[in-house]
């Protein structure tokens, strides 16, 4: 496990590493010759070890070397060593990143939120380019209801004539994006019914069984293609922005970030969904199916 301290423990390790590496040649170094691995990390959670496996695969085919430090828990334990330099490069999210950093924020909208993000990230890091992917929390519907009513973004609910219910979380009744913010910014109303999954297969099972009309769902969870569901655009950014984005140390250099930034714009909201249902449904190990994403987007 290399890592970039000055500790006794973490110059021992550097010493094992290069001599592994002289065993079976020379060792691995990022493009510019520096000897360097990049160490990527991942929260412990599936969907974010497949992108940070996509963003060691990406560099490893132009000749980077890199570290991987996956499943490491959540912010409160990773970004200290991001800010530590121990881990210079990690896959996140531009709405939830932000308010770690800006508790108060009123960004809401996609690119709000990422000049927020970019003009807040501590000295000695930077976000790279947002991708299009979204991993966020939505009204969702079922494509029945949607082709029903046409709908396609959360201002369309104001055409549907039929009594509505919301279900999610018990708090999220009394959140910004419960039923009363709904009716704030879009001036819908809807009753509610609290279901205490998350926006899990009891949620699920309650929208597809129309006991309730609208969920709270992640965009990006494997139900929503699993189940034929719709996630309404929220034009006037009801839900934080949440957008896949690289948090990198000054040790990723130019040459790195260009090849992060090009799976960054490669990668779409039906991408990421698609990636996660591989996961969940054909129970695939990240690195197969961050192998089978490169090379489907020429970037193996």
């Amino acid at each position: 496990m290399k890592r970039r301290t000055k500790t006794l423990t973490s110059a021992a390790l550097l010493v094992g590493s290069l001599a592994l590496t002289g065993c079976g040649g020379d060792p691995l170094s990022s493009g510019d010759g520096d000897g360097d691995d990049i160490v990527i990390g991942s929260q412990d959670y599936y969907s974010s070890e497949i992108i940070a496996e996509i963003y060691a695969q990406a560099l490893e085919a132009e000749d980077f070397g890199v570290d991987r430090q996956f499943r490491i828990g959540q912010r409160e334990a990773y970004l200290p060593e991001l800010e530590e330099g121990t881990i210079d490069l990690f896959p996140e999210y531009t709405g939830p990143l932000l308010q770690y950093w800006v508790a108060d924020t009123e960004a809401r909208l996609s690119e709000d939120v990422y000049a927020e993000l970019e003009a807040s990230v501590p000295d000695g890091l930077r976000v790279l380019d947002q991708s299009p992917a979204t991993d966020q929390d939505s009204y969702t519907v079922t494509q029945a209801f949607a082709d029903e009513w046409s709908l396609t973004t959360i201002d369309d609910l104001a055409n549907v004539t039929v009594p509505m219910t919301m279900g999610a979380n018990s708090e999220a009744e009394n959140r910004p994006n419960g039923p009363q913010g709904l009716l704030d910014a879009y001036g819908v109303e809807v009753g509610f019914t609290p279901i205490e999954d998350g926006g899990g297969p009891l949620t699920v099972a309650a929208l597809t069984d129309d006991d309730i009309q609208l969920a709270i769902i992640y965009t990006a969870d494997p139900s929503v293609a699993a189940n034929d569901l719709v996630s309404l655009e929220d034009t006037k950014g009801l839900f934080l922005a949440s957008h896949v984005v690289p948090l990198a140390s000054d040790n990723v250099d130019e040459a790195a970030a260009r090849v992060i930034n090009a799976v960054s714009a490669a990668m779409t909201a039906e991408d990421l969904l698609e990636l996660n249902s591989r996961s969940v449904n054909e129970e695939l190990p990240a690195a197969t199916i961050a192998t089978d994403w490169l090379s489907e987007k020429g970037l193996d």
